[in-house]
């Protein structure tokens, strides 16, 4: 048996909630005797009224928790039930139905589509006011319920009521059966933080809510619908199948609300998952035919290339000879091989310096080259990082020369311990205060100044100080500056000195790795590597990022020493390792899926996420996903069947109570649930009438004779579907 984690929340059902007293009139009769006494002069009978109140005409909207669909929405809800939950749990049960079991409510959600009710043909929610008096009195067209006058509270006979008029043919076609409306009713618990599945604890009452569940689909073709919590109180005999009258009933409206659905084109959410998953290769690559039996040489180094994501594009050299050279973005299918270090050491100085040349075959391999130009590029063009790059040379350039000509330095190492020398903006002044602060000090200066007036007198100038790096009174040399910025500690304090120039170049730099900028045509540089409708995992290069790099930090080199000191900002972020595209009508029409990558069975961060136009998105991993999964976007409880036409069977029982156990049925032949619909074209679910109804069916499914009507809301659950990817 699978262990069951704890879990955040629980949510618990059950069937209902018979009230010890219905709604009504009542008299206690008390009388009392003793055996072989005549006591009834002295103790007469006593007979005691009172009265137990309900709703009958009108539910405040106090007693209203929620309803579904929304009042007033608009969405896709051809395979959803409308229901109506209620604040207090024993509503739905409060009266009894004449002939009825206690579980029967006495009342149940009917939906109605455009045209169909005479009185509100574009399903607005219209319905016709009246009093009680006059519904019974039948002063309005219908027939009314069969409710005596003498059966009313008085506070009842003028109480204000919504009313509709149902057609005859239309309420047998709709209403349930008094077993289907037991079974679409019953209660809730939403368990405390805490709550853990299988422990079976008492219900906490102030988490219980009554549920009714309509039985009737939204129309697939779309259309405005109304929803109406109709009273069947007085309409007893018209339940079970009798057919109505031709005039038709006039019903208490207790609670009514109106939506719109939208066409159903068949590509729901799972349709479209589904879809993705069965494509036959999931790596952002071009789909190449199969090669032929024995490829040449030359066939098969093109093919190993676009095994990994290049494609084949014109080139035009600088000589002008016109040809064709691979291409490859930052993405690849496969992790891409390491590439020997550039002439200049780390760095790329230029694109003809990145540039690949397949030797044997002729051909250029221009992805590190594109990559390069796309860097330089993109910092041309924002003015805004150019004016900080060149704001941070120079005040680079300035403390490299504080640095190596520092007279406090000489003969010392620079290490960061040092660097606080470098940071003071005054170091003239600050040195003055050094000679003022401690008797050392002091006593320098007293000395300094004692001997300052023979000094002048006899013309003597004190000598220069020798600096460590350039030699006794040597120039600053370029060769001596590119020898300390080779140093590491130099490199360290020289960050510190211009930390505040190098924090915008930094952060600019820094949406390299995260693939901020780059037009959509480098990442993907043929569409055919995504088309429409698909999902493509790829690694990320994280040399095509540091060739992007170099071209940004290329802008407004002047010489040698400015290339040098670009390697205090090529510090910039590791790429992520992983990511995917996916290119889906599911990014525009459900933004709120539930999107995570797998390591295992570990949940793996997602450090970055971009959309390209309306229909694509790209993710990237902290680290490489084994697995990506793809949720329906969570919603509300809401009860109905899935996108290919099948329900989630749900264990009954158990620690695991509520755990999957597959599809049902596991055939399903159309994808509106069309084998347990009444035959009638309406889309009213078949619950427990003539036919082939779906309580049976479920119960032959789980082994058990019954069902109730919570462990039917346990099946009718609509939970968001969920489609998993491997990675290949």
């Amino acid at each position: 048996m699978p262990t069951t984690p704890p879990t955040a929340h629980r949510t618990r059902f059950f069937d209902h909630r018979i009230p010890a007293l219905y709604v009504g009139r009542y008299t206690i009769h008390a009388k009392q005797s003793v055996n072989g006494l005549n006591i009834e002069d002295a103790f007469p009978d006593r007979a005691q009224r009172f009265d137990v109140r309900g709703p009958r005409f009108v539910i405040p909207a106090t007693d209203v928790h929620a309803s579904y669909p929304r009042p007033g929405s608009t969405g896709l809800y051809s395979q959803v039930l409308p229901h109506l939950t209620f604040e207090s749990p024993g509503v739905p049960w409060l009266r009894q139905l004449k002939g009825q079991d206690p579980a029967v409510p006495w009342m149940a959600l009917l939906v109605f589509r455009e045209n169909e009710l005479p009185e509100d043909p574009l399903a607005l929610g219209n319905t016709e006011a009246c009093t009680a008096t006059e519904l019974l009195d039948g002063q309005l067209p219908g027939t009314p319920p069969a409710i005596a006058p003498e059966h009313l509270f008085d506070d009842e006979r003028e109480m204000l009521c919504a009313t509709v008029l149902v057609p005859g043919d239309l309420f047998t076609a709709l209403a349930p059966l008094p077993e289907e409306m037991g079974m679409l009713a019953h209660i809730r618990e939403g368990g405390p933080p805490d709550a853990t599945l299988g422990i079976a604890s008492a219900p906490d009452e102030d988490e219980l809510k009554a549920v009714v569940v309509a039985n009737r689909f939204p129309d697939a073709a779309g259309g405005r619908h109304v929803v109406h919590l109709l009273s069947f109180d007085g309409f007893e005999g018209h339940l079970g199948g009798t057919a109505a009258p031709p005039q038709g009933l006039r019903m208490v409206s207790l609670w009514s609300w109106a939506f719109e659905t939208e066409p159903d084109t068949g590509m729901g959410f799972g349709d479209l998952a589904q879809q993705l998953a069965a494509q036959p290769d999931l790596l952002l690559r071009l789909p190449v035919p199969a090669p032929p039996q024995n490829p040449s040489a030359a066939q098969q180094a093109a093919l190993e290339r676009l095994s990994i994501g290049a494609t084949a594009l014109p080139q035009r050299l600088e000589t002008g000879e016109r040809g064709f050279g691979f291409y490859r973005g930052p993405l690849t299918a496969a992790p891409a091989q390491p590439v020997p270090a550039p002439s200049s050491g780390e760095r790329l100085e230029s694109a003809g310096e990145a540039l690949a040349y397949v030797q044997p075959y002729g051909v250029f391999d221009a992805s590190y080259a594109a990559a390069f130009s796309l860097g330089r590029t993109l910092a041309l063009a924002d003015a805004e990082f150019r004016t900080a790059l060149l704001a941070f040379r120079k005040a680079a350039r300035g403390a490299v020369r504080r640095l190596l000509t520092h007279p406090e330095l000489v003969g010392r190492a620079v290490s960061p311990a040092t660097a606080g020398l470098l940071l003071r903006e005054h170091p003239a002044r600050d040195a003055f205060d050094r000679l003022l602060d401690g008797s050392s000090g002091t006593a320098r200066l007293a000395s300094a100044l004692a001997g300052a007036g023979a000094d002048l007198t006899a013309g003597r100038v004190r000598g220069q100080a020798r600096h460590r790096r350039t030699g006794s009174g040597a120039a600053l040399t370029a060769a001596g500056v590119r020898s300390a910025l080779a140093e590491a500690q130099v490199a360290d304090v020289l960050r510190q000195a211009t930390a505040r120039e190098l924090e915008p170049v930094s952060a600019w730099l820094a949406r390299l790795p995260l693939l901020e900028m780059m037009p959509f045509e480098h990442l993907v540089p043929d569409p055919r590597m995504l088309p429409p409708e698909s999902l493509r995992f790829f690694h990320v290069d994280a040399a095509w990022v540091r060739a992007a790099v170099d071209g940004a930090l290329s802008v407004g080199v002047g010489h040698a020493v400015d290339a040098d000191l670009n390697a205090l900002a090529r510090r910039v972020p590791r790429p992520a390792p992983c990511g995917l595209l996916l290119r889906s009508d599911l990014v525009w029409n459900w933004p709120k899926t539930v999107m995570t990558g797998f390591r295992g069975d570990r949940p793996v961060e997602e450090i970055h996420r971009a959309s390209y136009g309306s229909d694509v998105l790209l993710l990237l991993f902290s680290e490489v996903i084994d697995t990506f999964t793809l949720a329906e976007p969570p919603q509300g409880l809401h009860f109905g069947f899935s996108d290919i036409g099948t329900i989630e069977l749900r264990k009954l029982s158990g620690p695991d109570i509520g755990y999957p156990m597959g599809e049902f049925p596991e055939n399903p032949g159309d994808d509106r649930f069309g084998r347990f619909l009444r035959g009638d074209g309406y889309d009213v679910l078949n619950v427990a009438g003539p036919g082939d109804p779906l309580l049976p069916a479920l119960a032959r499914a789980h082994g058990v004779p019954a069902l109730s009507s919570a462990q039917l809301t346990l099946q009718m659950i609509k939970a968001p579907q969920v489609q998993t990817f491997t990675r290949p």
